[in-house]
């Protein structure tokens, strides 16, 4: 009844005959946006990062328009505590925008509007500190479609100066259903003891395993585990029992520029179906893990001073939960990683912070395995990571080019974007995330900046951080001695030389590391795609539209026929498996 009242006095005021129509007023600078939260869709007051969209077209809603490169639509963040249901709340004039700096350099013109909250939870954490995030409620932490995230039926406004605009909340996004068990793929999810500690709450982990042909025939045998890092898989990935549905419409791939790669997607997971429930295809358990946090979609599988021990609770709980359920054979030379990005960076990262229990890693198209080059900024001896150094202009540093070089944005536009859907590392997005995982805790509790979000000036005491713990390359030249003999022959590297994300730079550093180390030589693979964009894996015979769908049927085969026989020990198991 309260926000019924209000919502009616403030059609009145307004002079309203719907809740978005505008009204003259005074002069302003800006038109100012009034937000209910109704007493229907919050039975208490809400934290949370409220969001403004704006779109100039209605090809999608607004929150589906945001992006790093130049179609980009309009958006604008700020917090909000304790937000009472039934009580309005004004749009900030100053709040912070992408990619326009703040509201009142909105040009006017027609609009498609929407606003969204996306609802931040509170952990009390071991740690001491007490931080306020948003919990992943399995979609994998993404803002626009995380279930109970309030929003609204985007309205097409004609945007004014001096105007003012009421907006309310009509919905919430529904919960998602989770998979079901197949013949082929079961789904698992089990509370993490190390995590729960961490984080205060009861924290679990998941994961989609793949079982191999004859599982159920041959209970006596047990198995090795290939484990797929990457982000957030809502079920098995590149797996489909059908053939294509050619009825379905096309879809055609703008990065790719192919027609109908919907139905490549499609024929290429059946194909994979073939191969695996064929007669040659080699018997494994292949995974892929869920692992998302408050902070991102997956955890990058190491532990954190923000994130937690999510490195020790997917090797030491996690892999042991699976390989007892399903019967792997649960020792680190039968256990192989692979992936492609992010999954790249966590497939060498575990193989080199946990040596010992991983048998090979295949990292293609990592995240930066060498700080030296964080994409183009060195953090180390860079003063500002968002400008090229120079006595008289300000050159931007690109984030992202096409194969031929041609750049689509640049990285102080990309960490604006992540300024405006949330500030303290909460935007969920890469730049953050990497904060997130790398840096210390800060006194307020969240992550140091490893620079100021807005100027780009870089922070050496946090680099300095970084580096001990999580700079691949130089870990491995600083503990050569010691890590060497446990990773010989275990170490492969795949990056297109012309990366979206110039991701290659990194690489080349680390390669140069690699081809130097003795007693023992590494004795791996560092390979690289010419003119292969982001995510390149190895693959020499196709084009990367296809390669990067076949990582299970290129990687499981490779390690059993080529790097298993050359890790494996005296005695190992290498026949009961293979039937």
């Amino acid at each position: 009844m309260k926000s019924i009242l209000f919502f009616f006095a403030l059609g009145l005021l307004l002079g309203l005959g719907s809740c978005a129509a505008p009204q003259d007023t005074a002069p302003a600078t800006s038109a100012t946006f009034q937000i209910l939260l109704p007493d229907s869709l919050a039975d208490g007051p809400l934290d949370g990062r409220l969001l403004l969209l704006l779109s100039k077209n209605d090809e999608a809603e607004p929150r589906f328009q945001i992006e790093d490169g130049p179609t980009t639509q309009l958006a604008f963040g700020m917090d909000v505590t304790d937000w009472q249901p039934g009580t309005p709340l004004t749009f900030a004039a100053d709040a912070v925008g992408y990619p326009l700096a703040k509201l009142a350099d909105i040009p006017p013109g027609d609009y498609h509007v929407q606003v969204l909250l996306h609802k931040y939870e509170t952990f009390t954490r071991s740690d001491g500190h007490t931080v306020k995030l948003p919990m992943d409620r399995g979609e994998g932490q993404q803002w626009n479609l995380a279930p109970g995230n309030l929003l609204n039926a985007a309205q097409k406004l004609d945007v004014r100066p001096g105007q003012t605009y009421a907006l309310a909340f009509d919905r919430a996004i529904p919960a998602i259903t989770p998979p079901e068990d197949t013949e082929w793929v079961k789904h698992i999810r089990i509370r993490s003891e190390r995590l729960s500690k961490f984080w205060g709450r009861d924290m679990y982990l998941g994961a989609h395993v793949l079982l191999p042909k004859g599982w159920a025939e041959h209970p006596e045998v047990k198995y090795p585990l290939a484990i797929m890092h990457g982000h957030f898989p809502a079920d098995f990935g590149g797996w489909r029992t059908e053939p294509a549905d050619t009825t379905e419409p096309c879809v055609y791939s703008d990065r790719f520029q192919l027609d109908c790669y919907n139905r490549t997607v499609q024929q290429e997971a059946y194909d994979f179906y073939k191969m695996w429930s064929g007669d040659d295809f080699p018997r494994v358990l292949a995974i892929e893990i869920q692992h998302a946090n408050p902070y991102y979609d997956d955890s990058y599988a190491v532990n954190s001073e923000n994130l937690g021990p999510y490195g020790d609770a997917i090797t030491y709980e996690l892999l042991p939960y699976i390989e007892e359920q399903f019967r792997g054979i649960g020792e680190g030379w039968s256990r192989f990683v692979y992936g492609g990005s992010t999954g790249g960076w966590e497939a060498l990262a575990v193989q080199v912070l946990y040596p010992d229990d991983y048998g090979t890693c295949y990292a293609a198209c990592p995240d930066p395995i060498d700080f030296r080059a964080f994409c183009l900024t060195n953090i180390y001896e860079g003063k500002n990571a968002y400008f090229l150094p120079s006595d008289f202009k300000q050159t931007e540093v690109p984030a992202h080019r096409d194969h031929l070089g041609n750049v689509q944005s640049t990285l102080r536009e990309g960490n604006q974007r992540e300024l405006v859907l949330g500030d303290k590392s909460r935007s969920g997005q890469q730049w953050d995330i990497w904060e997130a995982v790398y840096s210390p805790v800060g006194s307020d509790g969240y992550p140091q900046r490893i620079w100021d979000k807005v100027t780009g000036e870089i922070n050496p005491a946090v680099a300095a951080h970084w580096k001990e713990n999580y700079d691949l390359a130089y870990i491995m030249k600083r503990d050569w001695a010691k890590l060497g003999p446990k990773v010989t022959g275990k170490i492969h590297i795949y990056c297109g030389d012309m990366d979206n994300y110039y991701l290659n730079n990194a690489v080349y550093l680390a390669e140069e590391i690699l081809e130097e180390t003795s007693a023992p030589y590494y004795d791996g693979e560092v390979d690289y795609g010419d003119r292969a964009e982001h995510c390149w894996n190895g693959d020499h015979t196709q084009p990367n539209a296809i390669s990067r769908l076949r990582y299970h049927r290129m990687f499981i085969p490779k390690w059993v026929k080529e790097d298993l026989p050359k890790v494996a020990p005296a005695g190992a198991d290498l026949r009961s498996w293979r039937y």
